[in-house]
């Protein structure tokens, strides 16, 4: 077989820590597809992927196309000859695309497919209290997240851990698993698996900040699993009404006590250093929040410049 040419494509630092192995490996990754600059914050300067930011200090080739059929953009990729094209957190290719390299196009995805498919899988996991999740490598087909299974690699839920923590995980499991699938592409010995036609029961939709929403109403364990499933981003979030005034509030971290107790549901119990949500079954106790305007802090911070009204409740 003639040596690899890798073209990677992806956006977040997920993606980063992935491209990041196949440098350390010596793959000859000769292009690097990622997202264009976008103005981000109040001097709306132009904001650099993270991709982007590693591959130019690699001194890697960097195309950022704003559409994937430009006939401009598809010479380009051509002209890096690519015999094998790598994705980890890109956005959907079209055909003329994923069909370019003789050894295919593969993808990276953050859960056992076909579980999970979708924009958000490390969150929906957590939300949905599984216990158990991984990475999966298949070969790009015309939808998504349902073309052949190559490898899988699974690992553990911690019972505490959010979204932040496992994507760091996910991360290292899945740069393992794609300089496996990459080895077994480069030896020639490659099996596939179809996944099934059937409709999946579970699916990793995007999130918006109404999925955000903390049901109150829920039971405890999936309230702790929605907080933990959305920190630290975008963070799971609550209006707290505090007398005649109404707070967004922000919920980075939380712990459940079970304990079985006569005060309704929603109200805000508090001391000088605790903040407890009355739920069934017990007390969701905030451990990390964030107020409007203000930087997000331990509970007990937010207590020396916050006056909780003996009435405060959640919903």
């Amino acid at each position: 077989m003639s040596k690899l040419r890798i073209v990677f494509m992806g956006t977040p630092d997920f993606a980063v820590g992935i491209l990041d192995t196949l440098v350390q490996h010596s793959f000859d990754v000769v292009g690097v597809i990622t997202a264009p600059d976008k103005p981000a914050g109040r001097g709306r300067k132009l904001n650099e992927s993270a991709v982007k930011k590693y591959a130019v200090a690699h001194n890697l080739k960097v195309l950022q196309p704003t559409n994937l059929k430009n006939e401009e953009f598809l010479e380009e990729l051509k002209a890096l000859k690519p015999n094998l094209q790598i994705i980890v957190a890109f956005r959907m290719l079209p055909k003329v695309v994923w069909e370019i390299p003789e050894h295919g196009t593969f993808n990276l995805h953050a859960s056992l497919l076909p579980d999970y498919r979708g924009a958000a899988p490390i969150n929906w996991a957590i939300i949905n209290g599984e216990t158990k999740t991984g990475v999966t490598t298949f070969f790009i087909d015309d939808k998504i997240d349902t073309g052949e299974i190559l490898l899988q690699s699974e690992i553990a839920i911690d019972p505490e851990e959010n979204a932040g923590s496992l994507h760091d995980k996910l991360m290292i499991l899945g740069a393992d698993l794609v300089i496996t699938t990459v080895k077994a592409i480069e030896s020639g010995h490659v099996t596939t698996k179809k996944q099934p036609d059937t409709p999946i029961e579970k699916v990793a939709y995007k999130i918006h900040k109404d999925t955000c929403e903390i049901n109150w109403d829920a039971s405890m364990d999936k309230i702790y699993n929605h907080i933990r499933g959305l920190s630290p981003y975008p963070a799971s979030w609550t209006t707290l009404y505090n007398g005649e005034t109404e707070l967004f509030l922000k919920i980075y971290d939380a712990t459940l006590l079970k304990e079985e107790h006569s005060i309704k549901a929603k109200t805000v119990v508090f001391d000088k250093k605790t903040i407890k949500i009355a739920v069934t079954g017990g007390f969701i106790e905030l451990l990390e929040i964030q107020l409007p305007g203000k930087r997000k802090m331990k509970t007990h911070e937010v207590l020396n410049g916050l006056k909780l009204d003996e009435n405060a409740y959640v919903g």
